[in-house]
């Protein structure tokens, strides 16, 4: 899509980030709305056909991915791209199967961005990706609790109890940025 056509939403919690990633994309001619919480996103989208999403992954106390569908339905041909600084294995499948288009991870710069909404470049490189390299254990670790919190669709209670864990220690450890492999 031609950028005179481009119309992003940014769906993002951080307001430093997101006013960051809007004067970026401003200088470079493109608009762009932010959006706070899942009630913004979804009234914005009903309001205006965006050609493209970008969409944080951990929007406070919810999940980016429970944004996919309603989006998906609302704006059927943009291009939606999920932007996380906590990037998992399961994560990255989960949202490609809920209708991502693309998924990168946090930190990236704006160019980097609008390659992978184009389609263009290897925006997932940064994403974790199978390697001939096998992964440390901390690294197993954190894909382990990524995906058993995928199948709790993001309750911390639930998938602190499936793997006999106390909720605090869980939350500990999903604070703490994902170890390298």
């Amino acid at each position: 899509m031609d950028d005179l056509n481009r119309q992003l939403l940014v769906v993002d919690d951080d307001p430093v980030f997101s006013a960051t990633l809007l004067r970026s994309l401003a200088r470079q001619g493109i608009p762009a709305q932010q959006a706070s919480n899942h009630e913004e996103a979804l009234r914005l989208a009903s309001r205006c056909a965006f050609s493209d999403v970008v969409l944080d992954l951990n929007l406070g106390d919810h999940s980016g991915l429970h944004l996919i569908g309603p989006l998906r339905q609302m704006l059927p041909s943009a291009r939606l791209l999920i932007l996380t600084g906590y990037a998992s294995i399961a994560t990255t499948v989960q949202a490609i199967k809920l209708g991502a288009d693309n998924y990168l991870a946090k930190p990236t710069t704006t160019s980097a961005i609008l390659n992978a909404l184009a389609g263009s470049g290897q925006a997932t490189t940064d994403s974790p990706a199978l390697s001939d390299t096998p992964m440390s254990v901390p690294r197993l670790e954190w894909e382990h609790i990524q995906r058993v919190l995928a199948e709790h669709q993001g309750n911390v209670s639930a998938t602190a109890r499936a793997l006999n864990m106390h909720r605090r220690t869980l939350q500990r450890k999903l604070a703490k940025r994902p170890v390298s492999r």
